[in-house]
């Protein structure tokens, strides 16, 4: 199966824990795995290789433990194309202080949506262009560090009110998949998208080429790809070519 590669855009993703690029469980920062100690690096092999955007994850900011702000604005400056960032984000502060560092994308946590005033209010002061909604998904509920009323809310439930704020990016991740390279949750991304209207990002699981075909086929929008392409499970450029028209 063949399908085109403009309809669904990749994000390579790197987290970034201390200056460095890790992959961590959403328990455990202190036991992260170190992939390589140069953003910048990685980065502009990534962009070399054809990445149109870069995602983004400031570890530091989502454990609470400090944030990357200088160097996320440092690695902004460097590229030419657009970072997408994540890392919980979602106050009014947190999103004008990124966007100063001239991040295109800030994906808000999912907290951000349980305050309707604040996410009108975020909505209203950005281009819906400029933000996306992140929910993290556990046993059909949604996820969040530090938000224990997380668990009372249903995934499509809290993205319908973001849409309805104006927000029409949404960025799902099963957690049960994330860095197993097991396989992405195509079918639960496709009813969220069906359900919402949004341009759904499936992140979590993504393990090879097949997992990315299946999901360019579900006419989503984008797919976070990490641990596959640091474990060289496939190289970027066989991901963009896999997606091409012959």
């Amino acid at each position: 199966m063949t399908v085109d590669f403009h309809s669904l855009e990749l994000y390579p993703a790197i987290d970034i824990h201390q200056g460095r690029v890790v992959r961590a469980s959403r328990t455990d920062l202190a036991r992260a795995t170190l992939y390589d100690p140069d953003p910048f690096d990685v980065a502009d092999r990534f962009v070399a290789a054809g990445a149109r955007w870069v995602h983004v994850v400031d570890l530091d900011r989502a454990f609470g433990v400090g944030d990357q702000t200088p160097l996320v604005a440092a690695l902004v400056k460097r590229l030419n194309v657009p970072v997408q960032l994540g890392g919980g984000m979602w106050t009014l502060d947190d999103v004008a202080e990124l966007r100063d560092c001239g991040v295109q994308r800030i994906l808000l946590g999912a907290r951000a949506a349980a305050d309707v005033a604040s996410l009108a209010e975020l909505a209203d002061q950005f281009a819906a262009d400029c933000l996306g909604i992140a929910i993290d998904i556990q046993h059909d509920r949604v996820w969040a560090r530090g938000w224990p009323a997380a668990g009372s809310w249903q995934p499509a439930a809290l993205a319908l009110r973001a849409r309805d704020a104006g927000i029409t990016t949404l960025v799902v991740t099963e957690l049960s998949r994330e860095g197993r390279m097991e396989g992405a949750d195509v079918a639960q991304a496709t009813a969220l998208a069906h359900e919402t209207k949004m341009d759904v990002i499936v992140s979590g699981g993504v393990d090879g080429l097949d997992d990315l075909r299946r999901i360019a086929a579900q006419g989503l929008a984008g797919a976070i790809v990490g641990r596959a392409l640091f474990e060289k499970r496939f190289t970027f450029e066989e991901a963009l070519a896999c997606l091409s028209p012959p």
